[in-house]
């Protein structure tokens, strides 16, 4: 018996999303870590990775906790407070391929984040999401307005050959660093294109991936 078998194509399908940059995710135990920890965060990691700093495609996703019990307001508000870790908490860093390997030596260690020790475990590698919806946590603005800020994202795109087709900013906030207090704005992009979603995720936008600011992570459609 003889016969010829051929599945169709599901156009359906997403592109395979590629490997060279992906994120490195380690479980994390602790009690608090500072509300305001970008810089603190990153010193601690450099003093263990002494190359993050100058890897130009490394990035720090920062930690966030839930909001409070009574859901108007994130403990992150509290530029002087802590945020409470759980057991769920994670510490993520973005990173080429080739830089995997020398991560994992934070596997056992112990951060000392401006006094609070957090204990770093296992990590594992997430690939970038293929998603198209995009959102960003913390975007350096150089404008306190926000039509002065969503312009200079939109010529920012248009350097890297992005389509700016719909965005929305959302919260501000405020970072201490050793220049002086650093603004940032949450960014919401949708309406990308494949290949400007991976590219977006691999580079980020503005200033100041090595202390949390300007990578993204894929978010639900407005649609």
């Amino acid at each position: 018996m003889s016969g010829f078998w051929q599945e169709e194509q599901d156009d359906d399908l997403p592109p395979a999303v590629a490997d060279d940059v992906v994120d490195l995710v380690f479980a994390v135990r602790g009690r608090t870590l500072p509300s305001d920890h970008a810089w603190p965060l990153a010193a601690a990691l450099e003093s263990s990775l002494p190359w993050f700093a100058d890897e130009p495609g490394a990035g720090l996703h920062l930690v966030h906790a839930a909001a409070s019990g009574n859901g108007w307001m994130s403990p992150e508000d509290d530029d002087e407070g802590v945020i409470y870790l759980s057991r769920r908490t994670r510490l993520a860093l973005r990173l080429p391929q080739a830089r995997i390997d020398d991560a994992r030596s934070l596997e056992g260690e112990t951060l000392d984040v401006a006094g609070h020790p957090i204990d770093v475990g296992a990590g594992q590698v997430h690939l970038l999401s293929a998603l198209t919806t995009l959102y960003a946590r913390h975007v350096v603005a150089a404008q306190e307005e926000e039509n002065a800020f969503l312009d200079g994202v939109s010529g920012e795109l248009g350097e890297i050959g992005i389509a700016c087709r719909r965005m929305v900013c959302g919260r501000s906030r405020h970072f201490r660093g050793p220049q002086g207090r650093v603004l940032t704005r949450s960014l919401m992009l949708d309406g990308l294109a494949f290949d400007e979603s991976q590219l977006l995720q691999r580079r980020g936008l503005g200033p100041g991936r090595h202390h949390g600011f300007g990578l993204f992570i894929p978010h639900k459609s407005v649609k």
